[in-house]
């Protein structure tokens, strides 16, 4: 039976601020952020430019978007991240 063409090329969607996520569980913070609007842009940023990025936090956020978010990058990563940051600030 042929797979119907809507549901090809489905991929899960990732969460814009991962919280509790065992795979990120050793990254390395680069920024903390308190909206969540900002942390996707740099992390944005940071992925554009071929760091792995992503934005974490303890816990869940406000209506608006707000709590400590987490910026963070694979550990090998840490040193470009932080320097890419410096120099787009």
């Amino acid at each position: 039976m042929p797979i119907p063409r809507f549901l090809k090329g489905r991929a899960a969607r990732e969460e814009a601020v991962s919280i509790g996520d065992p795979r990120l569980e050793g990254w390395e913070t680069v920024s903390v952020l308190e909206d969540q609007k900002t942390a996707v842009a740099w992390r944005d940023q940071l992925r554009a430019l071929g760091v792995d990025a992503s934005c974490v936090a303890d816990h869940p956020l406000d209506r608006g978007g707000r709590g400590d978010i987490y910026l963070v990058v694979a550990p090998e990563q840490w040193s470009r991240a932080n320097e890419i940051l410096e120099n787009l600030e």
